[in-house]
């Protein structure tokens, strides 16, 4: 496993793991190297850091998502590329729903809920189009509905 990093401003000396995904872990590396998220980017399009707990293991994993924001809230969209599962963090997520954030510098603990179909779902999953639209390709790939979690301040 690698590890890397503390979990942001928690004060916690807990190590996070990094994906073992190469492009993945890159993303991670250059965000923790240089303490921002600005200027990581997917087909130029930023993003944010998330903290999250293993469902089973309860370590603390790094997962780089796209930064769809909304009035200080976020949305985790569990794409997977279009693949018929879900990623392995949206199991993370669910089990865990408290998380840690990071968007530029700033850092922030949240509170994770998925979104079921509805207004509210459409109203983010917009939103998540308009900051990264192969989300539409992704949904058309799949027969599974996308899961979409709102990541809301704690507190």
């Amino acid at each position: 496993m690698i590890f890397a990093g503390s979990w942001f401003s928690t004060g916690m000396t807990q190590r996070a793991e990094l994906s073992p995904t190469d492009w993945v872990r890159g993303q991670t590396e250059q965000i923790l190297e240089s303490g921002t998220t600005e200027g990581v980017t997917v087909l130029d399009r930023p993003v944010v850091l998330v903290t999250t707990t293993g469902a089973k293991s309860g370590t603390k994993r790094y997962v780089p998502v796209m930064r769809v924001e909304h009035d200080g809230a976020y949305a985790m969209i569990a794409s997977k590329g279009g693949a018929p599962e879900h990623p392995a963090w949206y199991h993370n997520v669910k089990a865990h729903p408290e998380v840690e954030l990071q968007d530029g510098t700033a850092t922030g603990v949240y509170v994770a809920r998925e979104l079921p179909e509805g207004p509210e779902r459409q109203a983010w999953w917009d939103r998540s189009v308009e900051a990264y639209p192969p989300y539409t390709e992704y949904q058309e790939k799949t027969s599974r509905l996308i899961p979409v979690l709102v990541l809301e301040p704690k507190g």
